[in-house]
């Protein structure tokens, strides 16, 4: 499902109880499939950008399923609540130790969407999601932001929002051993994205190596817009590249240890977009 647009979907251990609790023959009765799994990984890395502040992240997430292909899900991780940006006053003391805000210590996704085969070897996957961030701070907060008038370099930090959505899009042919898909995210010109767009393109490869355990992956990802890696460092760049190549262990026919050396291209900062080495620990349900 949406494990193509975002490669580190995983769950939390709330959402394997619930699994464990599901009736699995009421499930077959009624077409419906019930997923998930969690996961602790070692930085939060989004699309390359490190969301959790180069340090341990926790993750999990629900999918509900369909026989006619249709399904809904959340997923949700642990972000880093670091220190928030306080703007300071020139001397007036107008707005002396006013909290900008920052995005909280989660994320919570909400997607729903309809995958399946056009043909023999030709999977599709299309859907929406919408990214929340439920106890960042100062969202929307109109009622408590200063007068900014004489701090023009402040102007759009009084009052945001976090949340955004998204469309999704992908195509998964297969190349005899290798699984593919190649695939297109899109959000719209939203005020969570400083009033632009964003466009992210994403090419996908996995294989496993016959008679082991163990499969390989590699990930290629361009975004143009507001999301761009050289931007969300401080530069000026609005698009640019991600990329990883890993390494995966299955233990069982649950767990997974995985490894991986995830990169972006740009303006490259310490625990935000400087290449890292990523392990992940994860079991299915």
């Amino acid at each position: 499902m949406l494990t193509s647009v975002r490669s580190l979907l995983t769950a939390t251990v709330l959402a394997g109880a619930a699994l464990a609790a599901t009736p699995a023959m009421a499930q077959d009765d009624l077409g419906i499939s019930v997923s998930g799994n969690a996961a602790i990984v070692t930085d939060y890395r989004f699309r390359g950008v490190s969301l959790s502040g180069g340090d341990f992240a926790a993750q999990g997430g629900i999918d509900i399923g369909t026989d006619a292909g249709f399904y809904i899900g959340t997923w949700g991780s642990s972000l880093a609540n670091s220190d928030t940006t306080v703007m300071l006053d020139d001397g007036s003391g107008d707005i002396v130790g006013y909290d900008v805000g920052g995005y909280g210590a989660l994320e919570l996704d909400i997607y729903a969407g309809w995958s399946g085969e056009i043909t023999d070897g030709l999977g599709f996957d299309v859907g929406a999601l919408y990214y929340l961030y439920p106890n960042a701070t100062n969202k929307d907060a109109t009622s408590a932001a200063p007068d900014l008038t004489d701090y023009p370099v402040f102007d759009g930090y009084a009052a945001y929002d976090t949340d955004y959505w998204e469309l999704y899009a992908s195509l998964s042919p297969s190349l005899g051993p290798v699984d593919s898909t190649v695939g297109v995210a899109y959000a719209p010109k939203q005020d969570s994205l400083g009033g632009t767009d964003n466009l992210y393109l994403y090419l996908d490869l996995g294989m496993g190596i016959p008679e082991t355990p163990i499969s390989l992956s590699g990930h290629l990802g361009y975004t143009d817009g507001s999301l761009a890696p050289d931007l969300l460092a401080g530069g000026t760049d609005g698009n640019g590249l991600d990329w990883s190549i890993g390494a995966d262990v299955a233990i069982g026919d649950k767990l997974s240890l995985g490894v991986a050396y995830v990169g972006t291209e740009g303006t490259s900062v310490d625990k935000l977009t400087d290449d890292a080495v990523v392990g992940t620990l994860s079991v299915s349900f």
